[in-house]
Parts: C-alpha cells; sequence; structure tokens
C-alpha cells in the first residue's frame, strides 16, 4: 500500500542539477518501496514525470507556501533542489517537518542545494586566493557572516536541525558543468544547461570578444553534473540506510568539486571557440570595463554577477569523499573543453551567421 511506502517531497525534478539526481534516486534498489512526489510548475512536464516515471505530482511553485509546507509535512525525507535562495519557501518547508514533528514523533530528513558562492572572496579577479576551503572546518563556516551568497538560507535549514525537528545537510556544489544524460533529459523534463560558463559566452558572443575582469586570475571550483548527482545520491543512501554516522545541521555542509579552473583559462577558452565559429577574430581575452560589466552582468538575485563570477572559490570536498565515499571521475581538464558546445549552442540561440 502507499501509506506503506517511504515518502519523499522533491524540489527542481526538472532543473539541471536536480534532474540528475532524481534520475538516479529513481534507479535506487530501494525504488520500489519510494512514494516521490514533486513539486513542478510545468503541467506537462508534470504529466510525463507521472506517466513515464511513476513520479506523482503536483503542479505549483515555490511561492505556493501552503503547498509546499503540506507536502513537507508529509514526507520523511525532502530533497530540495529547486532555489538556494528563496528564504519564504525554505521557512514554508521547514515548518512543514516541525508539523510532521510534532504530531508523529518522527525526525524528517532534509537535504538542502546551497552553492559555492557561499565562500566567494572579493578578488574580482585580481588574485589566486591562498586560502582553500574544507567542509569539515565547522569553524570557519560558523564564521560566514549571514550576508554571505546563499548563508541566510543555509541557516534556516541549520537552525531546523539545531532546534530537533529535523536532521539537515546541506550540499554545496562549485561549478556544475557537463551535459547530462539519461531518461529524464530524453523525456525533455529537465534542463541541460549550466549557468557561468553559458553566460560568459552569452556575453562575450554579444560583446564580440571573450574578456576578463582583473585579469581573470581567481579560481572556481567545479564538478561534473553527474558527480555531483552521485554525490547527493550517495547521501541520500546513507540517510536511508544509516544516517546516525551522518554530519548534520552544522557539522552537514557537503562540497563537491574535483578540482578547479582560473576564469582566465576559462574566458580563453570560450574566446577560442569565439574565433573557431567567427564571430571573435582575437580569442585572448580583453580587460571588461566597469561599464560593460554593468551592462552584461547586472544582478543575481543580491549578489553583483561579474563580483561573483570573478571570486575565488576554491575548497575540498573532505566531508563528501570521508564520509559518503564519493569518488568522482570527471577532471577539470573537461571543463574548458565544453567552450566550444556552448559557444554554439549560444550563437544558435542569438541567431548568428558563422564560419561553416
Amino acid at each position: 500500500m502507499a501509506s506503506q511506502k517511504l515518502q519523499i517531497f522533491y524540489t527542481g525534478a526538472t532543473g539541471y542539477i536536480g534532474g540528475a539526481v532524481l534520475q538516479l534516486i529513481l534507479q535506487h534498489p530501494k525504488a520500489s518501496t519510494f512514494a516521490i512526489t514533486a513539486l513542478v510548475r510545468d503541467a506537462a512536464k508534470a504529466e510525463l514525470l507521472e506517466s513515464k516515471f511513476g513520479v506523482k505530482t503536483v503542479v505549483g511553485s515555490l511561492q505556493d507556501l501552503d503547498k509546499l509546507t503540506e507536502l513537507a509535512e508529509n514526507a520523511h525525507i525532502v530533497v530540495h533542489t529547486a532555489d538556494a535562495d528563496d528564504e519564504a519557501a525554505l521557512k514554508a518547508i521547514l515548518a512543514g517537518l516541525k508539523r510532521r514533528h510534532e504530531k508523529t514523533g518522527d525526525v524528517p530528513h532534509f537535504i538542502h542545494t546551497s552553492g559555492l558562492a557561499l565562500i566567494a572572496d572579493t578578488a574580482r579577479g585580481a588574485y589566486l586566493a591562498s586560502n582553500i576551503w574544507s567542509d569539515l572546518d565547522v569553524a570557519a563556516l560558523d564564521a560566514l557572516p549571514p550576508t554571505a551568497p546563499h548563508h541566510a538560507a543555509d541557516l534556516l535549514v541549520v537552525k531546523g536541525d539545531e532546534d530537533g525537528y529535523a536532521r539537515t545537510y546541506i550540499v554545496v556544489p562549485g561549478y556544475v558543468y557537463g551535459t547530462p544524460s539519461g531518461p529524464l533529459y530524453d523525456a525533455g523534463i529537465a534542463k541541460k544547461t549550466t549557468i557561468l560558463m553559458p553566460w560568459l559566452a552569452d556575453v562575450f558572443v554579444r560583446r564580440g570578444r571573450a574578456g576578463v575582469l582583473g585579469g581573470g586570475k581567481n579560481a572556481w571550483a567545479n564538478v561534473h553534473v553527474q558527480d555531483n548527482a552521485d554525490a547527493y545520491y550517495r547521501l541520500f543512501s546513507k540517510v536511508l540506510d544509516d544516517p546516525s554516522n551522518l554530519g548534520h545541521g552544522r557539522e552537514g555542509y557537503y562540497f563537491t568539486e574535483n578540482g578547479e579552473c582560473t576564469l582566465y583559462d576559462m574566458c580563453k577558452a570560450i574566446g577560442e571557440a569565439l574565433v573557431a565559429v567567427g564571430v571573435a577574430t582575437e580569442a585572448e581575452p580583453d580587460t571588461l570595463s566597469a561599464e560593460e560589466c554593468d551592462k552584461y552582468f547586472g544582478k543575481y538575485g543580491d549578489f553583483e554577477v561579474v563580483s561573483l563570477f570573478f571570486a575565488n572559490v576554491r575548497c575540498h570536498a573532505d566531508r563528501a569523499r570521508r564520509d559518503l565515499g564519493w569518488a568522482p571521475t570527471h577532471t577539470s581538464d573537461e571543463v574548458l573543453k565544453t567552450a566550444r558546445g556552448i559557444v554554439d549552442a549560444v550563437v544558435e540561440k542569438q541567431g548568428l551567421k558563422t564560419k561553416t
């Protein structure tokens, strides 16, 4: 009976990160014992999830706070991959988990998605920082100001754990790259594109040349979309099998990375792709002016995009490797190889003519 199945509430099923994670959960050896309910904005994609994959869906958005609370209350595990910063949505989910605990005594589990902009510095491309963060350094994470990107939301999640009504885990991916594949993507349900390099490529195609801020000496940790999904899957599996040994709350940050690239190298790779398709004549990035930064980048939520892109985000995913047995296989040299495909997609989207 459905009532005897493990109730799971899932957000972000149609997303770039969330689709890859959900695919793996649907392939779990115990998947027949799961009753997964996903909140989905697109009714057509919701129907596909139900008919092709057996995922119950509720059509709605993160603004439907009453739905979020109800759906979270009905779940023993919540996997939230939809938005790292929507504090109202997070409060609604946490309210549901708290209500569940108060009514049933169950301590539900909440896997939340943050992002490594959390540890971004103010380099603006001018230097490569010597500091490399570890997800095992709880004191350093505690010392982050609430104004750090994503951190106000993270602190709400940690507080839920401290209050004892839920066990919480925060997955903190670096730059997630690569073209995901699998049934959810083949069915047209999940998004196939990431943010950082496509955003840069879109700007550089319109600009007619690659550019950097401050020399692009800063570095971003990166992780392939499939490796990233595997970390979530391992965390989910540990929650199922033996959560007693899992770090949670303040000690529940799980970075995902497998190396890093400087922004100069990423922008240069895009520049080389621009030359290859005939959009630019020079591959070497020049300097972005302040006016161009305002024109092309603007803000992403509360944060200046260009400052985030040209910040140092250097870390080691020590907790994920140690506690989850996570062993990513894709390496950073693959990041630069994605530039041509990204540029081709941008050029096609913008309707530009290229070299034949």
